[in-house]
């Protein structure tokens, strides 16, 4: 008996150690870079091209309006950050920040390399985690990429948009603490190379994070890219469709061509204005924003997602449409 108190004392007291390291531990991190980010005209189209359409950043720093199909961001609100409804499930309040040059509520006070570190590295100015910040995918940018979109970002009107401070739930709080990690320096991809492009497009998107089943907060791997991930605002409700080429239930009978079409079909509604929709209409994937990608990058995407595994999953992307 004694041996199993000396036990169980050992383990408690393990725990207890293990708790206080990650309620003490600061994230891993560098300091930030020292740089000044040129703006030339290349480089602020290039940043404004991954921040309107390849990222999408609107579609988390930006109130959009979900009465209309794609949700466009709202007018004069761009970049002002939001929290994120409960219904999306999140383990606690969670708010995406004001990216805009507003000094006292946004990111005019940060400087480029705070910018970049967050970005690519997941630490905040003050030294702390980000939550939900897609660094995991961003680490993989290149320098020039990155800095590209940092400029533009500097060019977003301030909003002056106070926000609830993220507070996320026991033991998530202490756990994410541990994903950031420093970034050197990233090359940019070979767009000669149709495939390794096409991953890098792929990667940096975060096509993944949302087209593939979510447990514990993690990525189901061996179910990469098949879909099934449930997302929800308000009453509505949408399921990520499979993406993997299984030519049943995934794109495999889709050409590319097809595949080029089938984005392109919403250029209108970019031109135009997104016309209302209900909630049997309602989605996340960002087409208005990906209508504006280059014809060849979306080739090269098509082009890598021919190549991961094959997937048998069939996906009903709006089960309550029938309801």
């Amino acid at each position: 008996m004694k041996r199993i108190l000396y036990v169980v004392a050992g383990l408690v007291a393990a725990a207890g150690g293990a708790l206080g390291y990650l309620w003490l531990k600061k994230p891993n991190m560098r300091p930030a870079p020292q740089l000044k980010i040129l703006a030339s005209p290349a480089t602020l189209e290039r940043g404004r091209y991954l921040y309107d359409n390849l990222l999408e950043c609107d579609g988390c720093h930006s109130p959009r309006d979900f009465s209309r199909f794609g949700g466009p961001v709202l007018e004069g609100r761009r970049g002002a950050g939001q929290t994120f409804p409960p219904e999306m499930g999140l383990p606690g309040t969670v708010s995406a920040a004001n990216i805009t040059s507003d000094r006292e509520t946004g990111i005019g006070a940060w400087t480029d390399g705070e910018v970049l570190r967050a970005i690519r590295e997941g630490v905040s100015r003050d030294g702390r985690a980000l939550f939900m910040m897609p660094y995991t995918f961003y680490k993989d940018m290149s320098d020039d990429d990155a800095q590209a979109l940092v400029a533009y970002v500097r060019t977003l009107p301030a909003v002056r948009n106070e926000l609830p401070a993220t507070a996320i739930d026991f033991p998530v709080n202490l756990l994410f603490k541990l994903a950031p990690a420093p970034v050197e320096t990233v090359a940019a991809p070979d767009r000669a190379d149709k495939l390794k492009y096409g991953a890098y497009l792929v990667g940096i998107a975060g096509c993944k994070e949302c087209h593939s089943p979510f447990e514990k907060g993690q990525v189901v791997e061996e179910k990469a890219f098949a879909g099934g991930r449930e997302f929800r605002v308000g009453t509505a409700r949408v399921i990520s469709a499979n993406i993997t080429p299984d030519t049943q239930t995934g794109l495999g009978k889709m050409t590319e061509d097809q595949f080029v079409e089938k984005v392109y079909q919403y250029k209108d509604y970019v031109k135009n204005g997104p016309p209302k929709a209900g909630d049997d209409a309602f989605t996340l994937m960002p087409w208005l924003a990906y209508a504006g990608l280059e014809e060849g990058d979306l080739r090269a995407m098509h082009a890598y997602l021919r190549t991961v595994k094959p997937i048998v999953n069939s996906v009903e992307t709006h089960p309550d449409q029938a309801k």
